[in-house]
């Protein structure tokens, strides 16, 4: 049975001393990766939104704000810099059969909680493994979407055990901030369905912020419920069902998770790689394209084909990096799937909105299974109008668990999206990063400031 105490004595227990090689460098590669997204999104509406929010609700001086000239407290970092993590949908993902979260949404938060507390950079390390393990496996063990819960409520959790690790709290206190944290932030699937909004790319942010300041408060002596989830409407009465976890102090999960090639929706990756490759082998003029059939696995049709609202009436960029039509379309068209295909004039224009319109999107229940077992399947077939047909299929991506980026293709991932940092500043960041065990975390975050 999965209790607060069980997840309490996992996080005392961590220690980088347990982590492999293999391990220490993917969890570098996830934090070169998320501060690479997050310095990206900087000057983004959404983003200055909650700058500006941060300044107001939470002054400080302790944490800095990444890419500002300004600190913050450490719920006003974790809410800032996770957003920057998180809005544009170019983020880590864990593949599990039911839920698919992206543990870099924990980065920010902890990251801020190390600051505060001084960390070095093997804490940090330890940090983040124990949240990426935490998300891991509650995605896997107790999925929540179909209950109607988002995702970050499995964040809330995992953020709250990793930020509690770099605050040294002790075994009791971190059962009161993961009790406060997994009551009262239980996030709505809503979130994600229908006429998707820019929530979409906030909510973990939120999640965060919330984990932060539930250790804040055990840190100070709050008591929480400690029977979170066993207890009487508790978390697997109301959300989960009942459910068990494995947590391995050596943090393997961390391998399952994937990286993104292209800024779009995670189940979407396979089928952009594949219906750019088919374009450029074939130089498919998008204007003589009649249709377009994508044959993928339920995760994927449910979420952004269509199961759970219109994926055709695309104005937005939240609506856009959620609709396979326009992802599909845009990426025939222009070849690639990067920041530029989501500003407002590209995603209005005639030539996408007519060719997305001819996207059609179905569940191979083969796919489905295929998935299940560790795969991301697409097959796409482009009809063009003189009854020419091209076909592509694919088994995953570049970026997959089973096509891993490696240390190379990382940072070059990391160059191109951390462009507004002059060259000499990004191969800093880049050194630091990799040499996380001989630093302090206050020698990175000064990177970003």
């Amino acid at each position: 049975m999965t209790t607060t105490e069980e997840l309490a004595a996992f996080v005392d227990a961590v220690s980088h001393e347990d982590f492999s090689e293999n391990t220490r460098e993917e969890l570098k590669k996830r934090t070169l990766d998320s501060l690479g997204i997050g310095i990206a999104a900087l000057g983004h509406e959404p983003v200055e939104d909650i700058h500006d929010t941060c300044r107001r609700a939470n002054p400080g001086t302790s944490c800095t704000l990444w890419g500002r000239s300004e600190s913050a407290s450490p719920v006003g970092a974790a809410m800032h810099n996770t957003a920057l993590t998180r809005y544009l949908d170019f983020m880590d993902s864990f593949l599990a059969p039911g839920e698919t979260p992206h543990p870099s949404d924990n980065i920010g938060a902890v990251v801020a909680a190390g600051e505060e507390a001084g960390a070095t950079g093997e804490e940090l390390l330890e940090g983040i493994g124990v949240a990426y393990e935490v998300q891991g496996e509650l995605a896997w063990n107790a999925p929540v979407r179909d209950e109607g819960f988002d995702h970050v409520t499995h964040t809330v959790i995992s953020a709250a055990c990793g930020v509690a690790k770099m605050l040294n709290l002790d075994v009791e206190a971190t059962r009161n901030a993961i009790g406060i944290a997994g009551t009262a932030h239980n996030a709505l699937r809503v979130t994600r369905t229908g006429g998707i909004n820019e929530w979409k790319g906030i909510a973990s942010a939120n999640a965060a912020r919330n984990a932060t300041y539930a250790c804040l408060l055990a840190q100070e002596g709050m008591e929480g419920p400690k029977n979170l989830f066993e207890g009487q409407k508790g978390w697997k009465q109301v959300i989960s069902g009942d459910f068990t976890v494995d947590l391995d102090p050596a943090c393997s999960r961390v391998h399952d998770v994937m990286t993104k090639r292209y800024v779009a929706e995670t189940y979407a990756q396979s089928a952009v790689e594949g219906i750019i490759e088919l374009a450029e082998a074939e130089d498919i003029d998008h204007g003589r394209v009649d249709s377009i059939h994508l044959d993928t696995f339920g995760g994927a049709a449910l979420i952004i084909g269509g199961g759970e609202g219109d994926r055709y009436a695309v104005e937005t960029k939240a609506q856009a990096d959620h609709s396979l039509p326009y992802m599909l379309a845009a990426a025939l068209i222009d070849r690639e799937m990067g920041n530029e295909q989501y500003e407002a004039e590209r995603i209005r224009a005639d030539d996408v909105q007519r060719l997305l319109r001819t996207v059609e999107v179905e569940e191979d229940s083969t796919f489905t299974e295929r998935f299940e077992c560790g795969e991301m399947p697409a097959r796409i077939e482009i009809t063009m109008t003189d009854g020419t047909t091209y076909v592509v299929e694919k088994n995953a991506f570049q970026g997959h668990p089973t096509q891993p980026m490696d240390w190379d293709q990382v940072e070059a991932k990391f160059h191109a999206t951390a462009s507004q940092f002059d060259e000499r500043r990004r191969t800093e960041v880049v050194e630091t990063v990799r040499d996380l065990e001989s630093t302090d975390l206050d020698d990175l975050v000064g990177l970003l400031a």
